[in-house]
């Protein structure tokens, strides 16, 4: 079997890495770190060769390179040359935050040979507010977002309130005279009834980005 040709340092990476490792059903693989924490994109096939790490859609803006004798990188990417050597030519990111989110393709020589998707793990964070008071909720990211609102106790999925593109704002009613943009989206006059569960979700890739638990008291 394969996995009794790598040398014992190999084995210990490849653990390392199916710890937050996971194939979707698009297909793509993933690896999926807290933000600002490295994270570590490995590349499946060996290339004796050039290696590359790339985004799509810009092939000659290289991130990451090695060969036989060197590896060289941009700031706040790394490859490794013994991993590289040994038939790994992972892609290392130093401070994984929401603006690495993306699909990275290794290459070997020019040619495509595996892609991996990194996502950042929603952050998480209990508000508890008194009546009448205004919530305030971010994103973190420049691309367009969805609200999703689930009341407290509630048995099924959340409902979409709203949507955040650039200074576009488009909210249900009950919600559309409440809210405002700054550098926040706010929404006021906030009530017991509007506590509950706050996800905010990239539009475009359906990742959730914030998640605010909400309690209002009285």
């Amino acid at each position: 079997p394969a996995m009794q040709s790598l040398s014992t340092g190999h084995r210990v990476l490849w653990l390392q890495l199916c710890m937050s490792y996971a194939v979707p059903v698009s297909g793509t693989p993933t690896v999926k770190v807290r933000v600002h924490d490295p994270a570590v994109l490995p590349c499946s096939e060996r290339c004796s060769g050039v290696a590359e790490w790339t985004l799509p859609g810009k092939p000659r803006d290289v991130l990451a390179q090695c060969n036989q004798t060197s590896c060289q990188s941009k700031e706040g990417f790394q490859m490794r040359h013994d991993e590289y050597l040994k038939g790994s030519p992972a892609l290392r990111i130093t401070d994984a935050d929401f603006s690495k989110r993306n699909t990275y393709t290794c290459s070997c020589d020019g040619v495509d040979i595996y892609d991996v998707r990194l996502q950042i793990h929603p952050l998480s964070t209990p508000v508890q507010i008194v009546s009448g008071d205004t919530l305030s909720l971010s994103w973190h990211v420049p691309e367009p977002v969805e609200v999703i609102y689930t009341s407290e106790g509630a048995a099924g999925p959340g409902g979409l309130i709203g949507t955040v593109d650039g200074r576009s704002l488009q909210f249900k009613p009950g919600y559309a005279e409440r809210v405002t943009l700054t550098s926040v989206l706010q929404l006021g006059g906030m009530r017991p009834s509007d506590s509950g569960v706050y996800t905010i979700r990239d539009s475009q890739t359906q990742e959730e980005i914030h998640i605010y638990t909400v309690t209002v008291r009285a």
